[in-house]
Formats: structure tokens, sequence, C-alpha cells
């Protein structure tokens, strides 16, 4: 009887077969003895516990590096009762300042060595009640909250569950709950000193939603900032909107079409500026000739619209490092309160969307040539 010879795809079937068997004996026990150390030592370097040699350990990652072991995480978790996973909510994925804020919440995350779940409420409290679910589901560690609004309510799920929580600006009165603290006064006070500086006397803001502590603290240190330098606030000059495009749109629009209309606005985020800035060319008004602007969070795309946006500067990326190591102060069962960093300052970037009122006597003595003597 004939013998038929094995193929090329045979070989390679074989091949595959053969790596896969390779690749699943490289597991902790391999890890162990290519250390020379004990499976035991393995896992307390694996979850970071820290009664561990250093020279032991820098052996272990060595090996794992060496032979390309993937720990698993599942596993780990169920050895140390941690999932090393940090859940962060925000309010709007469409809204560019959060992804800068979920970039910097990661990149410190994965460094201190735990991973991320990311959740979205787009201000619905379904949505919300969702991510809280999804979250306890996969036994997050900790949770911060960056939705610049609390819903205690659906919150109180994880206060049950003793998991760390971090906010901004405000949290409840709970152990292990803490907030990141933002200092809106700076860089509102100086945005309404630049303006006053430049010569304007009506000032409008378009506020975020009233339900929203960081929206209120905004508005307040706008209210502060006017009252300090001594200018009058009509009640119609203040327009609540929603910290959206179109919110802004409208709002810009309802200020501008009053009797005797603001000669600048300050807007409570970047998003409302936007779209502020297209109620303004609707109109057919131009900034900064007609009316100055100014933002707040300055995303990414303020310096690329035309014109570039003033604006007040918060961190997002800065916001995020301080969540995250408020967490993990927590999670080593230090007072998380103590732990929560310096607050996060905020600043004015001066661009091209403003400038002197129109009409003013700054105004026509910087257009108007001086006269040569005869």
């Amino acid at each position: 009887m004939s013998r038929r010879k094995a193929g090329p795809s045979a070989n390679k079937e074989s091949t595959k077969s053969a790596s896969r068997h390779v690749e699943r004996r490289i597991d902790i026990r391999t890890v162990a003895a290519s250390a020379k150390v004990s499976v035991a030592t393995v896992s307390r370097v694996i979850n970071n516990i820290a009664n561990v040699d250093p020279a032991l350990s820098k052996r272990v990652w060595e090996a794992i590096s060496k032979l390309g072991y993937i720990p698993n995480n599942q596993a780990r978790a169920l050895v140390s009762g941690r999932s090393r996973l940090l859940g962060v909510i925000i309010s709007d994925i469409t809204n560019p300042f959060f992804p800068e804020l979920i970039q910097g919440f990661e990149e410190e995350a994965v460094a201190a060595g735990y991973e991320t779940l990311i959740g979205s409420t787009g201000y619905d409290l379904r949505r919300m009640e969702a991510c809280v679910q999804r979250m306890l589901e996969r036994k997050v560690d900790g949770v911060a909250v960056m939705t610049f609004g609390i819903e205690e309510p659906l919150l109180e799920r994880f206060a049950l569950k003793k998991i760390p929580m971090v906010f901004i600006d405000v949290a409840p009165e709970k152990k292990g709950f803490s907030a990141i603290h933002i200092d809106y006064d700076h860089g509102i006070h100086e945005a309404v000193q630049h303006l006053a500086v430049l010569g304007h006397r009506s000032i409008g803001f378009i506020a975020g939603p009233t339900g929203l502590h960081s929206a209120q603290a905004r508005e307040q240190a706008f209210r502060s900032a006017v009252t300090s330098i001594g200018l009058d606030l009509p009640d119609e000059y203040v327009y609540v909107g929603d910290y959206t495009m179109e919110g802004g749109s409208k709002g810009a629009e309802h200020l501008l079409k009053l009797p005797g209309p603001p000669t600048a606005i300050v807007c409570s985020n970047d998003m409302t500026a936007i779209g502020a800035m297209h109620a303004v060319s609707r109109l057919g008004m131009k900034i900064p000739g007609d009316v100055s602007l100014i933002g707040f969070d300055d995303i990414g795309i303020a310096r690329y619209v035309l014109p570039p946006l003033t604006t007040v500067r918060m961190s997002g990326r800065e916001i995020a490092t301080n969540a995250v190591r408020t967490l993990i102060a927590s999670l080593k069962e230090e007072d998380s309160r103590k732990a929560a960093y310096e607050a996060v300052t905020t600043r004015l970037v001066v661009r091209q969307s403003t400038s002197i009122p129109k009409g003013s006597l700054a105004g026509l003595s910087k257009r108007r040539p001086a006269r040569s003597k005869k």
C-alpha cells in the first residue's frame, strides 16, 4: 500500500498546531520555572502585592517579557479580590472636552496597572442607570463621575458595595467619596477683566443647565467678576443654555436682539461659544468687530475656528490625573479626602475673538489717522 506524502498545507497545519500547543504551555508555572522562583511568588508579583523582594520581582517581570506571557486578568481578580478596573462616567462623548479627559484618565490608570471602563450618560437618566449597572456587573474597583452633576439615588448603589468614588466639584458626604475641585473664579475673573480693559461695559453670559453644579459655579463666578469691577448686570443679560452649540446659537441670538445688546458675551463652555459664533454670522454681524466672544474649556478646535476663540482653559487631563490618583489612594485604604489633590486651576487664553467694542473712543482713536501738524 502506498503512502501519501504530506503536502505544504499539512505541514502548515501541523506547525500551527504545535504553535498553539507551545502557547498553551506558557502559564504561571512556566514563568516560575524560568525565573527560578515559586508559583506563589509569581502570583504575588503579578498581583502587585508589596511583600516581594525587588530582585525576585525583577526576575519575574523579565521572565514574563521573555516568554511573552499574558496574565489572566480574571484569574488575577479571583486571587486579589480586585478587578484592576476603574470606571469613568462622562456626560457627553460628543463634546471634545471629554475625549481629552478620557485619554488622560486611561494613561494614568494604565501606568498604575489598571484598565478603564467608560460610560457616557448623554444627560439621560436611563443611560446613567445603564452605566451604573454595567460597572457593578464588571466589579469595578473605583468610579470617577466626571459628569459635572450628581445623581445620588443611582450612585448610592456604589456606596452600598463600598466602591470608592471621585466627583468633580462636589461629592456626597460618604466614606470613600471625594471631589476634584475646580477653581472657576480665577479664569472667569480674568475673562471679565480682559473685556473691561478693552472697554466693554455691557457683558452678557450664556449659562449652562441650571441643574448642574458646574453651571451654577460658572455663572456665580461670572456674576462675582462683573460686580467686582463695578458693572451692572441686567437680568436679561444672562441666558440659560444647555452646554450645546444649539443652546449657544439661541442664547447669542436672544442677547443680540435685546433693545440694548451687550458688546461682549462670555459662554459657559466652548461648544456654546461655537454655536454663538454661528448666530452672530447669521445676524450679519462680525466677531470681534461687532461683538466679542469668550468660551470656557479650551477644547482642541477652539484655536482652529474663525476667528480663533479666546477662552478659559480648564485641563481635562489634569482633572483625570487627579481623579485616578485619588481613587488609587482610596483603594490603598488611605483617607481619600486627604489624598485629594490641589484644585484644578483655570486661566484665560487670549486669541482673536475679543477686541475693543465697536464705536468706543479707543476704537475710534485706533481707526482714525492722526492729523499732521501744519
